[in-house]
């Protein structure tokens, strides 16, 4: 059986309804029920939409969302990546519905029970369909690998910068903020 998004949208009600609270995602006509991050791939995430977020908003250069943002893709499916970024340039206004654009950049964040193909697979399709930049963070092996729709990819580590200067000019992180930070425990 092949679902639509209209039966997704169906799905997530009962789920809201019932209150189960879950992501989900439409993926080549099948539903994709997903648990929760563990805590550290979602200080990641947190972190990172802060940090494009302290850019593109005094710049108003367009919206940065998390993954309850759902993508209605060319391809039929709806996905949400972890952290997304769609230029104002393509989106003047965020609509009250799923998104029916590809965003310029998306993120992904590798959780404690992923695997990575699925991730870097979820990457190139979102590449093929227009998406300019992807990006993989595993905290596992402390990487972040980019790809780029020109087909070239990089992986940086720690010591590392992360620039995206076709999508964010100017725009510049150390990748060692990116980790969640160790605090000193008070006695």
């Amino acid at each position: 059986m092949s679902f639509t998004v209209e039966d997704l949208e169906k799905v997530q009600n009962q789920l809201a309804n019932a209150q189960i609270d879950c992501q989900t995602e439409l993926v080549d006509g099948k539903i994709i029920i997903m648990g929760l991050s563990d805590y550290c791939s979602e200080v990641i995430i947190a972190r990172l939409i802060t940090f494009l977020n302290m850019w593109v908003m005094p710049r108003a250069l367009g919206y940065v969302t998390g993954s309850s943002a759902g993508f209605r893709l060319p391809d039929g499916n709806l996905r949400g990546p972890d952290v997304s970024f769609v230029p104002a340039s393509k989106m003047r206004q965020a609509p009250r519905t799923f998104a029916a654009i590809v965003p310029d950049l998306i993120i992904e964040v590798r959780s404690a029970t992923d695997n990575i193909k699925p991730l870097q697979e979820k990457i190139q399709k979102f590449i093929e369909l227009g998406t300019r930049v992807g990006i993989l963070v595993d905290p596992k092996n402390c990487t972040l690998t980019i790809y780029r729709a020109t087909g070239e990819s990089m992986v940086l580590r720690n010591e590392d910068l992360l620039t995206i200067a076709e999508i964010l000019p100017g725009w510049e992180l150390p990748i060692s903020e990116i980790w969640p930070p160790v605090f000193e425990r008070e006695n």
